[in-house]
């Protein structure tokens, strides 16, 4: 993927017209100008399962300058219209914690799916449409053999999202804890899910 080199830019790195939904955009992640943005959406019960409840806006802040730092994963704003509609992260398993829990191929991208509060009534197909054009982008130059999520146990809707959206189910792990000088991420029951890209079924 391009994103590593084009993250410091803050320029799009995907631009997808979905029929019947609107332009999808994809950028990277700002720190400094979005943790405000990212803190309101993780802050909410909703996003329980996104593991940041009671996060300063401070330590939000530091958890994205965390990963703008690092090549091996990525995390993006997605507009639809122009409007931030979900928050998107991709990242090398091989050099991510779910790496203890299962035995990591090369080509293994792991994924994550935070989306907006709806602003009104759930729309029918909304996050369907934003998982194909996240999965058509992580896709896009053949880098990624295989797509791979690890939802919480207890995220129902994210796990028939993921199947909807053809992944197949693993099995439920327990995602270490992981302590940083500046953060803390705690442990999780997941649940893992597989994608394979199209044409590697064979190789």
């Amino acid at each position: 993927m391009s994103a590593a080199t084009t993250a410091a830019t803050r320029e799009p790195v995907h631009i997808q017209a979905v029929d019947g939904f609107g332009t999808v955009t994809l950028t990277p992640v700002d720190p400094a100008a979005d943790a405000s943005l990212i803190h309101r959406w993780v802050s909410e019960d909703r996003a329980r399962f996104w593991g940041m409840a009671g996060a300063s806006p401070d330590l939000v802040r530091e958890v994205y300058e965390d990963l703008d730092r690092r090549t091996t994963h990525h995390a993006f704003l997605a507009r639809r219209d122009g409007v931030p509609v979900a928050l998107f992260q991709t990242y090398e398993c091989a050099a991510d914690r779910v790496s203890e829990c299962y035995e990591a191929r090369p080509g293994d991208t792991g994924v994550h799916l935070l989306l907006a509060p709806a602003p009104g009534a759930a729309e029918p197909g909304f996050s369907g449409r934003l998982m194909g054009a996240f999965m058509a982008f992580v896709l896009a130059d053949g880098t990624a053999r295989r797509l791979v999520a690890d939802p919480d146990t207890r995220n129902a809707k994210a796990i028939a999202r993921l199947e909807r959206s053809g992944f197949t189910l693993g099995p439920e792990v327990e995602l270490p804890e992981i302590v940083l000088p500046e953060i803390r991420i705690p442990a999780k029951r997941a649940r893992l899910a597989f994608l394979e890209a199209p044409g590697t079924q064979s190789r």
